[in-house]
């Protein structure tokens, strides 16, 4: 049986709509992410997969339930230390990618590293993962300089520099062509494999199914598929 790296029990998500009437976008989500695998969170767009993604993340707190991602229980937790487990434990990438256009692909990893406070040896660790992401020779280059699957490797370096324990990526190959995203996705794997790295994603792509250990199918906030 694998390892739980994150459970969430009974996640509600309610807004509150112009017309004063509520809004559940997830209605009582039960899962678990298994360690060191890829966990895909399918859907169409409104489905709630990416309301989900930011309540695992801990970017936002659900109406009701809860989660638990190792040792830590997100309601037994204030807004300072689930800071400091976003900032030390997890990575984000996003389907806009967020390069800072000022600084290198180098500079760019080398600044996440500082905001993680990462101080050992940062120089070695950036040149490791720039080069497992394929981009050691692009490394002085400028987010301008590179294509959009290149923008996209500089930012899962970025993301797993610091060493978190789980990677949460939003549609990360959503603005990307079909080879790019495809080449996203098998770096994904291999960082599972290599990096020993939790990584949870969300698509709409039905071509990447295949791709992940474990899928979740989303569906107006339930899970309707596994």
């Amino acid at each position: 049986m694998d390892d739980i790296m994150i459970e969430a029990k009974g996640i509600k998500r309610c807004f509150r709509l112009g017309s004063g009437e509520d809004f559940y976008a997830l209605k009582g989500i039960d899962m678990q992410v298994p360690a060191g695998k890829l966990t895909i969170l399918k859907g169409r767009s409104g489905s709630g997969k990416t309301t989900l993604l930011n309540i695992l993340s801990a970017l936002d707190d659900p109406t009701e339930g809860d989660v638990i991602i190792g040792e830590h229980v997100y309601s037994q937790m204030n807004e300072k230390e689930k800071e400091k487990l976003r900032r030390y434990n997890i990575g984000f990438v996003f389907q806009s990618v967020a390069l800072i256009p000022i600084m290198s692909a180098y500079e760019n990893v080398d600044f996440g590293l500082r905001l993680a406070e990462y101080e050992e040896n940062r120089d070695a660790r950036i040149r490791e993962v720039l080069d497992l992401v394929g981009l050691s020779s692009r490394m002085t280059h400028f987010p301008n300089q590179m294509s959009g699957g290149e923008q996209q490797r500089v930012a899962i370096a970025r993301a797993v520099a610091h060493k978190p324990k789980v990677i949460f990526a939003d549609e990360p190959t959503g603005a990307l062509d079909t080879a790019s995203g495809l080449a996203v996705m098998k770096l994904f794997q291999e960082l599972v494999y290599k990096e020993g790295i939790t990584i949870v994603m969300t698509t709409h792509d039905p071509k990447l199914m295949e791709l992940g250990d474990v899928v979740y199918e989303i569906e107006d906030g339930e899970i309707v598929g596994r």
